[in-house]
């Protein structure tokens, strides 16, 4: 069985490490500026361990202080309606495996453990954009396609 922990503020780097290869994986770019915020409000957030956003990973078996995969998850929080009267949202984004620890099976431990911690805040839709590589994984834990197209802006 994989073991799979809640990230800490101590993980910040290596988080922020995982994330340049899951975006280099998509779009390759020397951008690095981006870094030590990311990492600061990695700090911040998994200080606080009852806030909205949570990363569950799994360190490397033979190089301690490496993570091998995270997942990441926040709770966002709208309007109730039907089927959601908390009006709550899980949004999953960071999953990452260091390309060395592939197919071992630790971006789906790092998936159960985020579900499940939706789960237990009572979270009842759970939303990702999934690269083409990553879409069998969430295909296989109950996600599916949606007919709402999305729309951004970027200020």
């Amino acid at each position: 069985m994989t073991a799979v922990r809640r990230a800490t503020p101590a993980d910040a780097a290596e988080l922020v490490r995982l994330r340049k290869i899951m975006l280099d994986a998509m779009r390759p770019s020397d951008d690095v500026a981006w870094q030590p915020y990311t990492e600061k409000t990695l700090r911040f957030h998994l200080a606080d361990v009852e806030g909205p956003l949570s990363v569950f990973v799994v360190e490397a078996p033979d190089a301690p202080g490496t993570l091998a995969a995270c997942a990441t998850g926040t709770i966002d929080l709208s309007l109730g309606g039907p089927g959601n009267p908390e009006g709550t949202a899980g949004h999953v984004f960071n999953v990452c495996t260091d390309p060395a620890y592939r197919r071992r099976g630790y971006s789906r431990a790092c998936m159960d453990a985020l579900l499940a911690w939706f789960k237990e805040r009572d979270v009842r839709r759970v939303d990702l954009h999934a690269s083409a590589e990553g879409e069998p994984l969430y295909s296989s834990l109950g996600f599916a396609r949606t007919p709402a197209p999305a729309m951004r802006l970027t200020l």
